[in-house]
């Protein structure tokens, strides 16, 4: 049995939920087919049995005039059903659609949605309803119409909150990475997670309009006499009620059970949806396998002692930053963001201010240093997505375009099919709505233009290069079904989707444990090696460095402060921060004393010193250093340093 055939099944055995899908059936199958519930015509009158109960010849009893309920209501279903699924599809097409806009575009889009909505909202229903059916007498359609137009309002709002709120999940971050385009986003991965939301919403509507429907035919504003509505039938029974109450109760439990229905469905089918891809089928593989399959374990690289890296690739360009065969050139980057550290400030705030790095095809590049020092929201500004409404300046050429300035359709060329990017959380970056093979065919389809089958393939390639043994089953799995290793695996083999010339990994072994972390950095070592992929690694790690990268560029408060070799890094740091993190560093300690530290912590952005912002933490600091801010100065073809005493060789403790 099929995923949505057994969701089906599960939920099917709720029998409040069974019996509303009988139910609802049943009026469908009178609506369709009318004659096979009910012999009699509707308008037929058998005036002896006028005002009846419920009789063999009527099985539901007659009204005033003898016409035959069960007729009547089975005839009537028709319109009732019509009228409910166009006020369904209007506020369904309108709200979801306003509502995904304004949430995902913001701004203008946002602002102009979002008064239309709170005009619909104002609008008083039943007197626009009013005016409609006074103008087109009797068109249920043009009514129902209306009624969903002006319920979509509602619905406006909570997709458009709901849709913020999806737009700030990683996944999403990924996708635009990857160069997925915001129809496709929206389509693929916000849609679905508001699939629950939306199906509720539905189905309230659907009550709400077979009620104004029933309303508006009691008021007169139905179809005419003697054509059969169940409002109609409610109202002629309104008239008769002293004498023969049982009219009102065919009719009136016909609306009560309809309503019902339409919300225990809606209820059920939204647990539903999420069941279908919250529940797991790992236990039935592993049974159906016989056996549980291990990955093989990769040699971890050896922990850096100062020592050279263990990944061997050709040395960084010889003629070092801004050299030609430089595919990466970044030159005084800067990020601002909206307000600052006083509440309502104009200016903005400097989170990264003139950053220069430089990676060459093949080469891997490590941007190291503490938390807070700016590293992800320079590896996010290089592709383009700074955090919130950040505005860049400076230059980013990568292979002749300045990134900066570059257009949507521009990056669309770029982000994803010739640059990558592996996020630190690998379980947030994927969709959890869909499978894995899903997401990474949606990702070889958008930057190779292959078709079903070929694209399938080249998933298929892709885990299996990235070290999952049985590719097959990990692309029918859900992301909350990987471990941990494997969940950042099919991120890589995400990032290498489009055969991108760079790879950024925004510390891609965090929460891993030390075997899973060396496999992964084997992994990349390995692909950077094969596919002369040239990677920009974020990590604070120095033993990542020293095992993975060739040059070493060391941030501390939104600025680079040193960029050389990892060989020069490890034996001659020319920076006091880079020689207090060398300092620091477990594996280098000597085991006699304590663990040197650096005192202090990351100044907050807003409030970095005026002169060299490692100042306050450096033990050689002098009025030199707080006096203006410090310069970043070439010591050779391959070295730079922001330090007004970079020849210091003590160690600062």
């Amino acid at each position: 049995m099929n995923r949505p055939a057994a969701v089906a099944v599960r939920v099917l055995r709720r029998p409040l939920v069974l019996l509303a899908v009988l139910w609802l059936l049943l009026v469908l199958a009178c609506a369709l087919h009318p004659e096979l519930v009910t012999g009699r015509d509707p308008v037929d009158q058998d005036l002896p049995a006028a005002l009846g109960g419920p009789s063999a010849a009527h099985p539901l009893g007659t009204d005033r005039l003898g016409q035959d309920l069960l007729s009547r209501l089975a005839y009537g279903a028709a319109g009732t059903l019509w009228g409910v699924l166009v006020a369904v599809l209007t506020a369904t097409v309108v709200g979801v659609g306003l509502g995904l806009l304004a949430g995902y575009l913001g701004g203008v889009v946002d602002a102009l949605v979002g008064r239309l909505a709170d005009l619909l909202f104002s609008l008083p229903a039943i007197v626009i309803l009013l005016v409609v059916v006074a103008v087109f007498p009797g068109d249920v359609t043009i009514a129902m119409l209306t009624f969903g137009l002006l319920l979509s309002s509602g619905l406006i709002r909570v997709v458009r909150a709901a849709t913020r709120s999806t737009r700030e999940e990683l996944f999403i971050a990924a996708a635009r990475l990857a160069g997925l385009s915001t129809p496709q986003i929206l389509r693929r991965h916000v849609l679905p997670r508001l699939r629950g939301l939306v199906i509720v919403q539905a189905s309230l509507v659907a009550a709400i309009a077979l009620v104004m429907q029933a309303s508006l035919a009691f008021l007169g504003f139905g179809p005419p006499p003697p054509e059969p509505s169940w409002g109609g039938m409610i109202d002629e029974a309104r008239m008769v009620i002293v004498r023969h109450p049982w009219a009102l109760v065919p009719p009136g439990l016909a609306v009560a059970l309809t309503v019902l229905s339409f919300v225990l469905l809606g209820d059920a089918a939204r647990d539903g949806a999420t069941a279908a891809w919250a529940t797991t089928k790992l236990a039935r593989r592993r049974r159906r396998s016989g056996r549980r399959r291990t990955h093989p374990t990769v040699p971890a690289p050896r922990h850096p002692t100062g020592s050279a890296p263990a990944h061997p690739v050709e040395p960084a360009p010889a003629g070092g930053p801004g050299h030609a065969d430089t595919l990466l050139s970044v030159r005084r980057l800067s990020v601002q963001l909206p307000g600052g550290p006083a509440r309502g400030a104009r200016t903005g705030t400097t989170v990264v201010s003139d950053v220069d790095l430089d990676v060459g095809p093949g080469e891997i590049v490590g941007l190291v240093g503490e938390s807070g020092c700016g590293k992800t929201v320079t590896a996010l500004s290089i592709l383009g997505l700074p955090p919130g409404d950040g505005q860049l300046t400076g230059s980013c050429h990568f292979a002749g375009l300045d990134l900066v300035r570059a257009d949507d359709r521009q990056w669309r060329t770029v982000r994803g099919r010739r640059i990558g990017y592996v996020a630190q959380d690998p379980m947030v970056s994927l969709d959890p709505t869909l499978r894995v093979g899903v997401q990474l065919a949606e990702a070889v389809r958008r930057h190779t233009g292959l078709g079903r089958r070929p694209a399938r393939a080249r998933v298929l390639t892709l885990l299996r290069d990235v070290g999952l043994p049985e590719p097959d089953t990990a692309a029918r799995r859900y992301p909350h079904q990987l471990s941990g290793g494997m969940a950042q695996r099919v991120a890589i083999a995400f990032a290498l989707a489009g055969d991108p010339e760079l790879l950024i990994a925004d510390e891609p072994t965090t929460a891993l444990d030390v075997t899973r972390q060396a496999e992964i950095l084997a992994l990349l070592a390995r692909t950077s090696r094969e596919r002369r992929l040239a990677v920009l690694l974020v990590t604070h790690d120095l033993g990542v460095v020293a095992a993975l990268c060739d040059r070493a560029v060391v941030m501390y408060a939104g600025q680079v402060v040193e960029s050389c070799p990892v060989t020069e890094l490890f034996a001659r740091p020319r920076h006091p921060y880079t020689r207090g993190l060398l300092a620091a560093d477990p594996h280098r300690a000597s085991r006699a004393g304590r663990l040197p530290t650096i005192t202090g912590t990351v100044p907050a952005p807003g409030q970095w010193p005026t002169g060299c912002r490692f100042a306050p933490r450096c033990p050689l600091a002098t009025e030199s250093c707080r006096h203006a801010p410090v310069p970043l100065d070439r010591l050779g073809p391959a070295h730079a340093v922001r330090c007004v005493r970079p020849d210091e060789d003590r160690v600062a403790a």
